[in-house]
């Protein structure tokens, strides 16, 4: 809608869009038009750098698309309702099976430009193009729910299916909290849970020890 036809007392239900800070125009779905986004940003039609924000409580949608903003890399939880592999990483089989294929073929490529390589394998450029991979600035982290490791979400998946995890006898396991049973959706999964103190800081001896 029009700005101009915007009135808060009669547009109750309407969400208002930002771009870079600057109020745009305002939106009647704002859950349609904030996953629209997202996807598009998965398909590799808007750039990855971009951040959207949807604001529940403020009832506002923030893109932002100016530099300055500090990215980290983080596996997307496909959470599409008519995927059979929902609640589950995106990435599969097929996204490793081109991974390992690219080493071979890079055996190939030896002497050739890095622009080169690029268009003929699969690579890290590969993942963020096909959703595999999402970048997140701390803003957008604010409205995500982020698990620690894959396995991790597998244990929320099979807790939420009614199974019950196997006890195990190793003594030298990570001793970790058992899922939390209140959240019902993760829209995000640590690569490594390292990543989260970025790579100057994860190479401080005992970083979480201070």
């Amino acid at each position: 809608d029009l700005l101009e036809e915007y009135d808060p007392v009669i547009n109750t239900d309407a969400t208002k869009v930002f771009l870079n800070g600057t109020w745009v125009g305002v939106h009647r779905n704002a859950g349609h038009l904030a996953e629209t986004l997202r996807s598009l940003r998965r398909k590799g039609l808007l750039s990855f750098e971009v951040t959207i924000i949807r604001d529940v409580r403020d009832r506002e949608i923030r893109v932002f698309t100016d530099a300055g903003r500090v990215c980290r890399p983080l596996f997307v939880v496909d959470n599409r309702v008519e995927s059979a592999n929902r609640g589950s990483l995106v990435l599969d089989q097929s996204h490793l099976a081109r991974l390992n294929s690219d080493q071979d073929m890079l055996q190939n490529l030896e002497g050739v430009s890095e622009e080169e390589r690029e268009k003929h394998i699969f690579g890290w450029k590969g993942l963020v193009e096909n959703g595999v991979v999402e970048y997140l600035d701390a803003e957008e982290e604010e409205t995500a729910m982020i698990i620690m490791t894959p396995e991790d979400l597998e244990e929320h998946k099979a807790m939420r299916a009614g199974m019950s995890e196997e006890a195990r006898d190793d003594p030298h396991r990570r001793i970790k909290q058992p899922p939390n049973p209140a959240v019902r959706t993760w829209t995000h999964c640590e690569i490594h849970p390292a990543m989260i103190l970025g790579i100057c800081a994860s190479i401080i001896p005992f970083p979480d020890h201070n």
